[in-house]
């Protein structure tokens, strides 16, 4: 015993060693390799079984019990069995006998390892693995140890991890699924038992006058009174021990109900005592009780009580998770709302507001997020199925949900209630429109609900009623691209438009008086400006004049959003009937922009400035925004006024445009600046009045544009601008045939125009007359960037237009373009300057090419393979960094459009596009593990294959019909092997965007050119590439791709599924190392012969798993192990 004490007291000195502070990093190396040796020994686990009963250092039993676990799940095939006999009694042993004393930690993995020899060896050699798990739960002692078992069991064997064959997985499950009834009978005892032992049903007081727990809606929602009655029984107080045992029941089922199927064993019994203990979470009395009582055991006994509830709420939400519910369980269900809406109507019970939201804020939060959760899945999941019961009353339940959704005590928990209303919104708008025919008793039921609904969600975004809490709302930090604050608005809004679409009239009636009160305060302010010494300053002072003020115009803002998101349901088939309301809308708000402008309200001195100016631009630029949110209507309106030709609708585009044009001005703030010129862009494009160009307004925009000593405008602004001026001139009028669109007048406007824009950059044209005043390159640079910003942007927004709009476009462009070539070699080594000029060479390329004509086409394409040799694509992937690779990455795209250009034109450019991706690009990038240039060469290589398959198989209708099915001409073989060998050098790279474009990719040339039936593809490459699959499967590198993987191997497989099983998958299995003969003859045999996809699918991953776990058993036995 001497060596095992000395062992034992070394191991101790070690572990105290290891985790002292003092310690350094390589005496730590030196120790975790000491502890690894002697683990790995032979026997190991007899000195870590004397450890573990004769220490108290949880250090060393952690250790020891670490040897065990890694004994059994990676060495148990070698271990004698004696010494298992040994093991499986001597460990439970020690768990009885200790586990009262020992650390939870300790105990919790003891309990861990012993499920894991179970995992091994139940029932074949551990027959009594389950039945000691029961006897332990049944033997009030023990019950504890026993449901931690029982819960370790279920997570360990119901789901087990992949280190088991897939025969035993499965063997497990149905052994488990056998126990089940047994289990929750028990479960379903130890629960009740604890609520009858410890209800007090005897001495109960009647119920007092207020509780009114027994109201007019609580006999609708529970039918039978008996379980009215039993739920309406005073909560029992649980001394420590029981709850301890309840949380554990709990816990236990909630894990099992995430993988049992529903079933009768569930039964309503079980059911009944899971919502007694719901009420624990709603229970405030408890919690109240315990803080009065004042000790801190009280309290704790409060926490633990709240916990139970959450834990039953665990369970009954992942009952309710279950799509698939069997018609013998539908009663079931009804029945477990019935109970949940009892809870809810008793979290909800108060006739005074602020009492409900104190309720709500005593409740253990984690029990809100349950409860939430709950209702979130009967409405996405349940309603439909539940709604049909005469006997469950919707509109009871929604008046509930409305208490609840509105007496949050935090912003998260409204945002998840205002989803739950999304869900049921969308649900109702999807039955309405399965059902046109019922539309009006539908909505006639839910009418009510849905505008108390509106006017709540306006409410609490309005600081008027909702002050306090919106003050709390973060305005400043970007989460997601939004500020707490746009978030909450934006899901307000979200809500508020979808009742809109149920009932536009309602909706507007009730949104646009609110809107109205707003804007009187902000069109009322006019009277407070005066005129000051340096401006116009806003004579409103007293700071809560200011406040009320502040408050009004963020309400203003909020609501001119609100009445923005409810533009498209103004347009379309309901335009004539809801004109009316539509125009009022547009006409104030043409009415506030106009105004805003005029009195310059952005640039007015205010009490506050910090506070009011950012209200008032912000106002402004929504009223802006608002505006455009309208440009379909307008559109649609212009269709209609150009039939009658209305003087009303002039005036309103005219008018709008006298206050868009004093803000196209560098001195406006930029959030100003910006909705005035998107304003002006959806004028020009989404509406297209014939009479806008002549509009003074838009004159005076054009001339500033046009003006070389006019300051230019910041980028993004001038670059909007440009587009609404390009467009107005370039695209077609409605309603107007093609002579009467005026086109030679506006293609030399438009010509003027583009002129004037490019007049600095054309002038950098290398001269041989006149050589240039050497400019210094960064000047260069910043005309190269201002031009061809505005320049792409035109074309970009041309490109899906009308023949005749792009032959203008490209010939105002001509000049530059062809600057922009002779420029292209002496800005070569600038990476800035290139991307930018391929980015606009793109874009032309894409819109303009068939306006450029072939010879000028073939002339940019030349130049662009001369330039980019492979000297210059080092250079640029290399060594310039990410500027580097986008400009190859650009250049690439370019070749992209032309290889998927019909016809003959540019085939002549296939054989040196190609080259230069598999000579030149591809060797620079193949080794690098950076996935940059990857993605846009595969394509590339992609698209010259799916768009000239001819140019590689050479099929003629006559060769076909004369020699049937016969095989196509192959050409080009040499560089179509090429490009698939780099497919297949892709699937063995990590970059796992690279793996599934590239298996897309190969899938859709099968589909589409049915690449793997072809000869070449068959039987040269076809089971290289499953073989490569299959490792990558085996490897678990690209685990999310499973089942594309799958399929993939699967369609390959199906060319020559008899090559598959007789020669492919027997030289698979022989290639394998780390399996032996006999595993391998285990393996093929259980890969049966099936040829559906899902059949063989499930195989390849059980060839898969299976692989994988031979090898982990086989690199666990000690070396020299004879298998039989």
């Amino acid at each position: 015993m001497a060596s095992e004490e000395a062992s034992l007291r070394a191991l101790e000195s070690l572990m105290t060693e290891f985790f002292h502070d003092c310690t350094t990093n390589e005496r730590k190396r030196e120790i975790e390799e000491l502890l690894n040796n002697f683990a790995q020994q032979v026997g190991a686990w007899r000195f870590c079984l004397y450890f573990l009963s004769s220490t108290r250092n949880d250090y060393v039993m952690m250790y020891s019990l670490t040897v065990f676990e890694n004994l059994i799940n990676k060495m148990w095939l070698g271990v004698p069995s004696q010494d298992k006999m040994e093991i499986r009694g001597c460990l439970p042993k020690l768990l009885l006998a200790h586990h009262k004393t020992l650390p939870y930690f300790i105990r919790n993995k003891l309990c861990k390892v012993i499920v894991d020899i179970g995992r091994q060896d139940w029932p074949m050699f551990y027959h009594d693995f389950f039945t000691n798990i029961l006897q332990l739960i049944q033997t009030p002692v023990t019950t504890p140890l026993g449901l931690i078992m029982l819960k370790t069991t279920s997570e360990e064997l119901a789901c087990p991890r992949e280190d088991l064959s897939v025969a035993r997985k499965e063997e497990l499950r149905k052994l488990l699924l056998d126990q089940v009834q047994t289990v929750l009978g028990l479960l379903t005892g130890i629960l009740e038992t604890v609520w009858d032992k410890h209800s007090v049903t005897a001495a109960t007081p009647p119920p007092s006058p207020t509780s009114g727990e027994s109201g007019d809606l609580l006999s609708n929602l529970l039918q039978s009174p008996s379980s009215a009655k039993l739920l309406n029984q005073p909560i029992p107080i649980l001394d420590v021990e029981s709850e301890y045992i309840c949380s554990l029941a709990l816990e236990c089922l909630a894990h099992l109900f995430s993988w049992i199927p529903l079933s009768a064993s569930i039964t309503p019994s079980l059911l009944t005592t899971i919502f007694h203990f719901a009420r624990f979470g709603c229970d405030i009395r408890a919690r109240k009780m315990a803080s009065v009582n004042g000790s801190n055991q009280n309290c704790v006994l409060g926490q633990e009580r709240g916990r139970l509830g959450v834990l039953a709420m665990s369970c009954i939400n992942e009952l309710m998770s279950k799509n698939c519910v069997p018609m013998e369980f539908e009663e079931y269900l009804l029945r477990m709302f019935q109970q949940t809406f009892y809870l809810l109507q008793k979290i909800t019970r108060d006739n005074n507001a602020h009492t409900v939201k104190s309720r709500l804020e005593e409740l253990d939060e984690s029990y809100i997020e349950k409860f939430t959760d709950f209702l979130r899945l009967f409405v996405s999941v349940h309603l439909r199925r539940i709604e049909s019961y005469s006997q469950f009353p919707v509109l009871e339940f929604l008046t509930l949900l409305f208490k609840y959704t509105f007496h949050q005590p935090t912003h998260e928990g409204y945002f998840s209630c205002l989803d739950i209303w999304t869900l049921f919104l969308d649900y109702l708008t999807s039955k309405i429109k399965s059902r046109l025919g019922d539309k009006e008793a539908v909505l006639n039921r839910y009418e009510d609900a849905l505008i108390l609904l509106l006017t709540e969600v306006l409410n609490r975004i309005q600081f008027r009623y909702n002050q306090a809490q919106l003050e709390e709302l973060d305005d400043e930090t970007l989460d997601d691209d939004q500020t707490e604050w746009q978030r909450y608005l934006r899901q307000s809004l979200e809500v508020v438009a979808k009742v809109m679409e149920l009932l536009p009239t309602h909706a507007f009636s009730t949104l646009f008086p609110v809107l109205q009160d707003n804007l009187e305060v902000y069109l009322g302010l006019q009277q407070f400006v005066v005129t000051s010494g340096s401006g116009h300053r806003l004579n409103i002072t007293a700071e809560n004049d200011c406040r009320r003020l502040h408050c009004s115009l963020r309400d203003l803002s909020s609501l001119l959003q609100a009445v923005g998101r409810l533009a498209e349901y103004f347009i379309g088939d309901v335009f004539a009937a809801r004109f009316n309301d539509a125009l009022t809308v547009v006409e104030r708000l043409v009415k506030v922009t106009l105004y805003g402008s005029q009195i310059k309200l952005y640039n007015i001195e205010t009490a506050v400035p910090s506070v009011l100016k950012p209200d008032l631009i912000d106002v402004h630029a929504q009223s802006l925004a608002a505006l455009q949110a309208y440009s379909h209507w307008l559109a649609q309106y212009c269709s209609e006024a150009h039939r009658q030709n209305t003087q009303q609708f002039v005036t309103l585009i005219s008018t709008t445009m006298d206050a868009i044009t004093p803000l196209i001005n560098n001195k406006v703030q930029d959030k100003l600046l910006l909705s005035a010129c998107h304003l002006l862009v959806s004028l020009a494009t989404t509406v297209r009045p014939v009479f806008l160009i002549s509009i003074p307004a838009v004159q005076k925009v054009f001339n500033r544009i046009t003006d070389a000593s006019a300051q230019r405008l910041a980028d993004k602004a001038q670059v909007l601008v440009c587009r609404a001026l390009s467009n107005i001139l370039l695209l077609p009028w409605p309603n107007l045939p093609e002579s009467e669109q005026q086109w030679p007048v506006r293609s030399i406007s438009h010509t003027s125009l583009i002129s004037a824009l490019s007049r600095d950059y054309r002038n950098l044209k290398p001269n041989a007359v006149a050589p240039q005043r050497k400019m210094p390159l960064d000047d260069t640079k910043v005309i190269i960037h201002q031009t061809l910003s505005v320049l792409e942007d035109i074309v970009e927004n041309i490109s899906g237009e009308a023949t005749k709009s792009r032959q203008i476009c490209y010939q105002s462009l001509q000049e530059s373009v062809q600057v922009s070539l002779a420029l292209f070699p002496a800005f070569i080594h600038q990476s800035d300057v290139t991307d930018e000029m391929l980015s606009f060479f793109l874009t032309l390329f894409r819109g303009l090419r068939v306006q450029m004509g072939v010879p000028f086409t073939e002339q940019i394409i030349q130049t662009f393979l001369n330039m980019f040799t492979r000297e210059q694509l080092a250079e640029s992937i290399l060594h310039e960094g990410s500027t580097g690779c986008r400009v190859v990455e650009k250049f690439l795209k370019i070749l992209q459009v032309v290889v998927q250009e019909p016809g003959q034109v540019f085939k002549p450019f296939l054989p040196s596009i190609i080259a230069l991706c598999m000579e030149q690009v591809y060797p620079i990038i193949a080794e690098r593990p950076s996935p940059d240039v990857k993605a846009e060469l595969f394509e590339l290589l992609f698209r010259t294959l799916h768009h000239n398959w001819r140019y590689f198989f050479k099929s003629t209708v006559l060769a076909s019909v004369q020699r049937g099915i016969a095989e196509e001409q192959m050409e080009n073989e040499p560089q179509f092997s090429a490009i698939m060998q780099a497919f297949g050098q892709s699937f063995l790279q990590p970059d796992i965007h690279l793996f599934k474009q590239n298996l897309f990719y190969l899938e859709t040339l099968n589909t589409k050119q049915k690449l793997y039936h072809k000869k070449i593809f068959r039987t040269t490459m076809l089971f290289q590439f499953v073989n490569v699959l299959l490792q990558v499967l085996v490897h678990k590198s690209h685990d999310l791709l499973q089942e594309e993987i799958a399929i993939a191997i699967y369609n390959m497989a199906s060319v020559d599924f008899d090559g598959f099983f007789a020669a492919f998958l027997p030289e698979f299995l022989t290639s394998c190392d780390g399996v032996d003969a006999n595993q391998k003859n285990v393996l093929g045999r259980n890969f049966k012969m099936d040829r559906d996809l899902p059949s063989f699918t499930q195989n390849v991953h059980r060839l898969v798993n299976d692989l994988r776990y031979y090898r982990l058993c086989n690199d666990s036995l000690p070396p020299g192990t004879v298998k039989l």
